[in-house]
């Protein structure tokens, strides 16, 4: 059997997922290939890396530090980014609460961060470098539009990976896996409505039409895209975990209090799934 898991992002509301894979790492389940969305990847290789607890202190410690993310680090002409970047990508995981790449590197799965190609307006799925002490595949598939500078990487400029693909639980199929762990980050009746920035960020990137364009279509491809995951959950093709509800907590909220009762909906909801997973996963074991 090979298990697939996807990680959707959801900036601040990936806590949730945090509180999931951390019951997934008590219960030893790992997978043998892993995709993340945005704040999907960025929290996710800390549980390739088997460093249970650790996004728990990022949440504790760090999100609500001023040095983490605020509107003067947008306005700053040398950032232009609404998180601290150095400090969010470099400071925490290499030197105040490290980041075990030793771990990382011995993980033997494989693992894909989605980006957005600003030319293309298509998602790509790049490897995530093992090695990488700046995680650069994993700030350009963080990369908001109008939140983040888009990221060189190689001869192409990224975005986010959530404007072209949300839940990339089709390219775990693609990649061979029979059974796949879906975890969103939102209820699972939410409708995505076209966001208000809308216009002025499609004149922000004028100059890249096929990228307005996922844009603007991103609302009708993430609710299409539900209803096929919801079909497939249906027929057994996927297993979904999704919040009850977020408790109120927005793209950007930094209180611990709600963040941490949002991780700790993760982690128990995960653990009273646990057996009807298990039952998934081993319906699939059975076949082979």
């Amino acid at each position: 059997m090979k298990l697939g898991i996807v990680m959707e992002g959801g900036a601040s509301r990936t806590v949730f997922s945090c509180g999931v894979t951390d019951c997934f790492l008590e219960d030893n389940l790992m997978p043998d290939y892993f995709a993340g969305v945005s704040a999907g990847i960025a929290y996710g290789v800390t549980y390739l890396s088997g460093q249970r607890g650790r996004n728990r202190k990022i949440i504790e410690t760090y999100m609500a530090d001023k040095r983490y993310m605020g509107v003067r680090y947008l306005l700053n002409r040398n950032m232009k980014s609404f998180y601290n970047i150095p400090f969010v990508f470099q400071e925490v995981p290499n030197h105040l609460l490290p980041f075990d790449y030793e771990a990382f590197a011995a993980y033997p799965g494989e693992v894909e961060a989605v980006v957005t190609n600003i030319k293309t307006g298509k998602a790509e799925y790049l490897p995530v470098p093992r090695d990488d002490k700046d995680f650069r595949v994993l700030v350009a598939s963080c990369a908001l539009p109008g939140l983040f500078q888009p990221v060189k990487i190689g001869n192409q400029y990224y975005l986010d990976g959530g404007v072209a693909d949300s839940v990339p639980y089709k390219r775990a199929l693609e990649k061979g896996c029979d059974k796949v762990i879906v975890i969103l980050t939102r209820e699972r009746d939410y409708i995505k409505k076209t966001e208000k920035s809308i216009h002025a960020i499609s004149k922000l990137y004028r100059h890249y039409p096929k990228v307005v364009e996922s844009l603007k279509n991103r609302a009708d491809a993430y609710n299409q895209c539900m209803k096929e995951l919801y079909q497939a959950e249906k027929e057994g093709r996927v297993f979904v975990l999704a919040p009850n509800t977020v408790l109120g907590v927005g793209r950007t909220e930094a209180s611990p209090k709600k963040l941490l009762s949002l991780y700790e909906e993760g982690y128990y909801q995960a653990k009273e799934s646990m057996h009807a997973l298990h039952l998934y996963l081993n319906d699939c074991k059975d076949q082979t």
